[in-house]
């Protein structure tokens, strides 16, 4: 879409930029804003059900967001919007009890190109695997995907997230 509209969507997601608290009334409010600009898109467009998704699962109903997240997917949705509907996917279905689905979908994310989303891919992927009991893989992404950011110890934390899935030598 144009930067007109994208820029309105941003506007319309400014309210909840750093807030936890969203009453029922503006949760649906918002999710009339953004029903409204999805109606200008193309009807094929996959833009449409990624953002009517991300505006069900910031409004706390990964129910709603999980079926447009994989619609916008299936409709083409790539580069660093797919990979985003990967993510909040994921979640989703970690929420609503499917964290094995949601393991399998950011696995291959792992090998993908490197972005600033590298880390929320080890987060997410990393409360999927505990949610499935697989804590220490969960714990290794976390401390491996920590390591680079911290101002000492990177080698000693990345060696020890390596150490919790394969066994010392």
């Amino acid at each position: 879409m144009n930067q007109d509209w994208e820029d309105r969507v941003t506007a319309a997601w400014a309210p909840f930029d750093g807030s936890d608290e969203t009453d029922a009334a503006d949760a649906a409010d918002f999710r009339a804003v953004i029903d409204a600009l999805v109606a200008e898109l193309p009807a094929d467009s996959p833009l449409g059900p990624f953002e009517q998704a991300c505006a069900w699962d910031s409004t706390g109903h990964s129910d709603k967001a999980a079926p447009l997240y994989r619609e916008a997917l299936a409709r083409g949705l790539n580069g660093y919007k797919g990979r985003r509907a990967k993510i909040q996917l994921s979640s989703s279905l970690r929420n609503i009890g499917q964290a094995d689905e949601g393991v399998k979908l950011l696995t291959p994310e792992l090998d993908a190109p490197s972005d600033e989303l590298d880390d929320a891919v080890r987060a997410c992927l990393a409360l999927c695997l505990s949610s499935l009991g697989r804590d220490r893989e969960g714990l290794s992404l976390v401390l491996g995907a920590l390591a680079p950011h911290l101002p000492r110890y990177q080698r000693s934390m990345a060696n020890y997230a390596r150490l919790l899935v394969e066994p010392e030598e």
